[in-house]
């Protein structure tokens, strides 16, 4: 690889987002000791506009635009993110360089305080849970209708502290890998089964946005891939691609591989919970000794999702 002085990693300011641009710092480093990294915080969209329900703001990006543009105009080299916050489609000369080794994808459940020894089922009848996602209350009002479901905006911490400084909500719904991610899993009370709540397509992965024709950044960030999770995340977001979800529509999935099958359950709501499209598919994958990434650089090739790697599919 060509030595460059500088490689300016983009991600958001929170301490979430810093904690896990500086997990793949690290990797990278590991990986690459004479290469030098420095990292540059922003804030987006979805940071800035904290008193609105996410699936009624209208804009696609909440969480990457700001860094997209940066590194359009090449103020980074790769970006970090939250796979579930980056669109199916990205931006033209965009690529997903790598997708890391996945933290848990569930959902779980923190409790306030006064609740600490209870569970959804055992909540009382009327008691508001806050979470800002339509997928997560849509699914949750059907298997617990004595509850209630109210916005909750901001970072992890800030929603902590409104859940336990405060009596608006019995409990709220987290993304598991945040929580571990930030050192808080004994915060976890309740983590939910697919059978409750199947999760967001690409929640607990990390990727990591590289300009396409960067054929520099492309190969080393390419290091960083998890095969398996790369499989998932594609099936994943092809499923969301197909049904042009986002933050509006309460689409939700659940993939595993096991003795070479990829298992994907998906599933789009009605708002309320009543009503629910839901199906499974199954397809064998076959995977080399050597699993063979092959980059693809160009803006203009097929796959449409944003990732540049190709693993051995059989149907």
């Amino acid at each position: 690889m060509e030595r460059r002085n500088v490689i300016r990693v983009g991600t958001r300011k929170s301490q979430l987002a810093r904690i896990q641009t500086d997990s793949v710092v690290e990797m990278l480093t590991n990986k690459f000791p004479e290469a030098h990294f420095e990292i540059v915080a922003m804030s987006t969209t979805g940071d800035k506009i904290l008193d609105t329900a996410l699936s009624k703001i209208g804009e696609k990006s909440l969480f990457t635009k700001e860094l997209e543009n940066a590194l359009e105009r090449n103020e980074v080299d790769l970006v970090v993110h939250s796979l579930k916050d980056l669109p199916t489609s990205l931006p033209p000369g965009f690529t997903i360089g790598a997708v890391c080794k996945r933290e848990s994808p569930y959902d779980a459940v923190v409790f306030h305080p006064k609740n600490a020894e209870k569970s959804l089922e055992s909540l009382p009848t009327n008691s508001t849970i806050g979470t800002s996602s339509l997928r997560r209350a849509a699914q949750l009002k059907k298997h617990f209708p004595h509850l209630q479901f109210k916005d909750i905006r901001g970072n992890l911490n800030t929603r902590l502290k409104k859940l336990d400084e405060h009596d608006d909500f019995s409990a709220i719904i987290l993304a598991a890998a945040g929580l571990r991610r930030m050192g808080w899993e004994n915060r976890i009370d309740q983590v939910l089964s697919p059978e409750q709540c199947l999760y967001a397509v690409g929640q607990g992965a990390l990727a990591v946005e590289v300009r396409a024709k960067d054929q520099d950044i492309l190969n080393m960030v390419s290091a960083l891939l998890d095969p398996q999770t790369v499989l998932r995340c594609i099936a994943e977001r092809a499923f969301m691609k197909r049904l042009e979800g986002g933050c509006s529509v309460p689409v939700a999935v659940s993939t595993s591989i096991e003795d070479s099958q990829l298992y994907l359950t998906g599933a789009v709501y009605s708002l309320d919970g009543s009503d629910c499209l839901k199906e499974t598919m199954q397809r064998t994958v076959v995977f080399p000794h050597e699993v063979r990434l092959n980059l693809m650089t160009s803006p203009k090739k097929p796959d449409g999702l944003g990732l540049p790697c190709v693993l051995s599919l059989n149907t």
